[in-house]
């Protein structure tokens, strides 16, 4: 009997679950609804959550607190927007932040204009910073990040060290980035992640970046999943997905593994040994 073609099994160490979020709603969601011209106002440099979004961001919190999910995550990977921040450390975060704490605070109190109480960063993942998830770069203001020194400043505990520049090189007024390099960036990024030993990841990015980037992967899925994988976010939206490690990139140790036969001894499995008895008898 052969495998089932719609069936695939790998080693467990070569698989990690990511939980993709999409940022709550923004400002520049509303106004870009309203007249597609205004994502390409400056008023909306670096958009922040409206009311509402702050609204999607508590809501998806006590999703993540009952079902267990924040317990399990081992780390958060932000793009570094306004909005993306806000979403995470406002999701993943700790408590409400007290003065005088051992550790500082995720976000200080009303940052990005957002009438909020400082955030905790105790009791939850450490949160990382990561350019390579950044929405679709160039033309648009709202997608145009602010300074490192600035977001050290709203977000004192989100570690920011992977991020080479202070100021944002990568966007450019009169280019807009392709959404074909958009996926194939967010590919790279995938892979990028067989660098972390961590198991349980999650992802806060954007909307054109998530639908790229999965379109790319359902290339090689049945139409079925492919469809499923390539449905727009909605605000707040979180998915969970398994990433495999097809190409060896991640580790060769399984933390689960054991070698067996300790104490050594005799183990011959019997289908070995009537093959072998099989053959001994065929050559009398």
């Amino acid at each position: 009997m052969e495998a089932s073609a719609g069936t695939a099994l790998y080693p467990a160490h070569r698989c990690k679950t990511i939980y993709l979020v999409r940022h709550a709603q923004g400002v520049h969601n509303v106004e870009g609804e309203k007249d597609f011209a205004a994502y390409k106002s400056h008023a909306l440099l670096d958009a922040q959550l409206t009311p509402l979004g702050w609204s999607q961001v508590d809501t998806l919190r006590e999703h993540v607190t009952k079902s267990g999910l924040a317990k399990k995550i081992e780390l958060v990977i932000v793009s570094p927007l306004l909005r993306t921040m806000q979403t995470a450390v406002g999701v993943f975060g700790g408590g409400n932040y007290t003065d005088g704490a051992s550790a500082s605070p995720l976000m200080v109190e009303g940052a990005g204009n957002s009438g909020r109480q400082p955030i905790s960063s105790l009791n939850c993942p450490p949160f990382l910073a990561v350019e390579a998830c950044r929405e679709h770069l160039g033309v648009h203001p709202c997608d145009k990040r602010s300074s490192v020194t600035k977001y050290r400043t709203l977000f004192p505990a989100i570690d920011f060290s992977l991020i080479e520049n202070d100021e944002d090189v990568l966007w450019e007024p009169n280019v807009r980035e392709t959404n074909e390099s958009v996926a194939l960036r967010g590919m790279k990024f995938f892979d990028w992640l067989w660098t972390r030993q961590e198991k349980e990841i999650a992802i806060v990015s954007h909307s054109g970046f998530l639908y790229h980037t999965l379109n790319m992967y359902g290339k090689e899925c049945h139409p079925t999943i492919a469809e499923e994988l390539g449905k727009h976010f909605a605000n707040c939206e979180l998915r969970s997905m398994v990433l495999v490690d097809r190409s060896k990139l991640g580790s060769d140790t399984s933390t689960y593994n054991f070698a067996g036969k300790i104490p050594a001894g005799l183990d011959m499995p019997s289908d070995v040994a009537d093959k072998k008895q099989a053959e001994e008898a065929s050559k009398n």
